[in-house]
């Protein structure tokens, strides 16, 4: 959070500890809200994967981008990232039970989009134009 933010929430009588939650909420939304972390979330909901499977898995997501991702959410306390001492080296991540109960939420907001698809779909023609607004 920028200076300017942190004194207008000052200003505003918000105290150094509803700023510091305030920081978090904006931190952890951000991260949440990543199509990344939503997809490998999402994708370890089915158990432990190796580097290489998850790469595999997520369509369009550069290696160093998983890397990034797996980093802030090993972080976040989201996942873990477990090491094999073998020949070649093993590395799987998995979910933790914080992990686990993201990955159950956001599977409520993927069914949701699921069920209205057609309904959000339709909205955006009718925004942009594309198609004529029912009478």
């Amino acid at each position: 959070m920028d200076s300017a933010l942190r004194s207008q929430l000052a200003a505003a009588g918000v105290g150094p500890e509803c700023t510091a939650t305030i920081e978090l909420v904006r931190d952890v939304l951000a991260r949440v809200g990543d199509k990344w972390t939503v997809l490998v979330v999402t994708t370890l909901g089915d158990g432990p994967l190796r580097f290489t499977t998850l790469h595999k898995r997520i369509a369009g997501v550069s290696q160093r981008m998983l890397s990034q991702t797996l980093r802030a959410l090993t972080r976040d306390g989201l996942i873990t990232r477990t090491a094999y001492a073998e020949v070649p080296p093993r590395v799987e991540y998995a979910l933790t039970p914080l992990g686990q109960s993201l990955s159950d939420t956001v599977t409520h907001v993927v069914r949701w989009v699921q069920e209205h698809q057609v309904e959000i779909a339709r909205n955006r023609e009718v925004f942009e134009g594309t198609e004529p607004a029912a009478s």
